[in-house]
């Protein structure tokens, strides 16, 4: 047994490095008297653009509504309309399927690739039918979810594709954006989410989000949708919400933003350690990526037996999580469609694994629990 603890994830320790950047960015935001929009929102959207490559971006409240206000603004322009289709992927979080539920459109759930646990592209086809008008490609913990194929399958089809892009905050795609351009993860398609919700590479002191894109009107359509429906004051154009991102939040993003790439590099150094060192043939390891492609959000393994695995770790101090343990069709919400054959998400809801991979992990704790790892035994 070993008597040292390997801590999943504490955010104290995650956010210690920037305390006096976050300190000073809240103390801006006191005296400005300005505590809705402004300058730190206004600054924020720039450097999330110029991250990503793409013309705009709209800071929103979070994850959540920053894909539903997607959805939301394509209806409203009369894009799409309530019954239209949404290709997702059958393993995502909940938040995916309820931001298209959400807007009266139907999601239609596609089985992942069973090495990059990603939406597999190779299936989206089939699944197109006279009422699809968009894809969902998740950058699942972290991983791009994007190729030729699926680019491909959108142009031919017309279909919208909106990238949930809550993990993926720096990652590169090696495929280029269906506009060309940058080939990160923000503007690969038509329209992108992500969250900064404080688990996150690049997280929030709260819940915040952002939608990056190239389109003009859609993104005016988001900013509005997120400010009572209005274009100018008391003067409301749709039946619009409550999301603006609150500037609090703006500021601590814009301390941190600078740092995505060595956040994002420090989870890879990780990976490739457990990549190289693990090698229990009863623990899969997610298909390894040094290309930039992966920014490894989650690193996730996958066991037969999870239950007696993550107890075998806990009782030699290795804290583990599970993402996600309940496909989203057979969350109790969605019980219409419970009776889907999807086996390979609902296996990998039955056997995946997280491992330490923040801020709170170093490369010898990576090690270490590679070893722990290599001398569990099934029974």
């Amino acid at each position: 047994m070993n008597g040292k603890q390997y801590t999943f994830l504490d955010l104290g320790t995650v956010n210690r490095p920037y305390a006096g950047a976050l300190k000073e960015a809240v103390c801006r935001v006191i005296d400005s008297g300005r505590f809705i929009g402004g300058t730190e929102v206004d600054a924020f959207e720039r450097s999330m653009a110029a991250l990503c490559g793409t013309a705009r971006a709209v800071g929103v409240s979070n994850g959540l509504d920053a894909l539903r206000l997607i959805f939301r603004a394509y209806v409203e322009l009369g894009v799409m309309r309530p019954g239209d289709e949404v290709i997702v992927p059958g393993n995502t979080f909940i938040a995916s399927v309820l931001a298209v539920s959400d807007c009266g459109l139907v999601p239609v759930f596609v089985e992942p690739d069973p090495l990059t646990m990603n939406l597999d592209t190779r299936l989206v086809e089939a699944a197109v039918t006279p009422r699809t008008r968009a894809v969902m490609p998740v950058h699942l913990y972290g991983r791009v979810c994007y190729d030729a194929t699926l680019r491909d399958t959108a142009a031919r089809h017309g279909l919208k594709i909106v990238e949930d892009s809550a993990q993926a905050i720096g990652a590169m795609s090696a495929t280029p954006g269906r506009r060309g351009g940058s080939r990160r993860a923000g503007a690969l398609g038509d329209a992108a989410a992500f969250s900064f919700y404080p688990t996150k590479n690049i997280g929030a002191l709260g819940d915040a989000g952002v939608v990056t894109t190239d389109d003009a009107t859609l993104a005016d359509a988001i900013r509005q949708l997120a400010n009572y429906g209005s274009d100018r004051q008391y003067h409301n154009i749709y039946k619009g919400l409550n999301c603006r991102l609150d500037p609090m939040q703006a500021a601590i993003l814009s301390a941190k933003l600078p740092f995505t790439d060595r956040e994002n590099d420090a989870r890879r150094r990780l990976a490739a350690v457990y990549e190289a060192r693990i090698t229990n043939p009863a623990v899969t390891k997610p298909l390894y990526a040094d290309d930039g492609s992966a920014v490894w959000h989650q690193y996730v393994v996958r066991v037969d037996d999870r239950e007696a695995f993550r107890s075998y770790l806990a009782d030699r101090g290795v804290e583990t999580g599970v993402h996600y343990p309940v496909a989203p069709f057979d969350q109790p919400c969605y019980k219409e469609f419970g009776g889907l054959d999807m086996p390979l998400s609902r296996r990998l809801a039955a056997t995946v694994v997280s491992l330490p991979v923040s801020a709170c992990t170093s490369e010898d704790d990576a090690r270490e629990i590679s070893e722990i790892i290599n001398s569990y035994k099934t029974k």
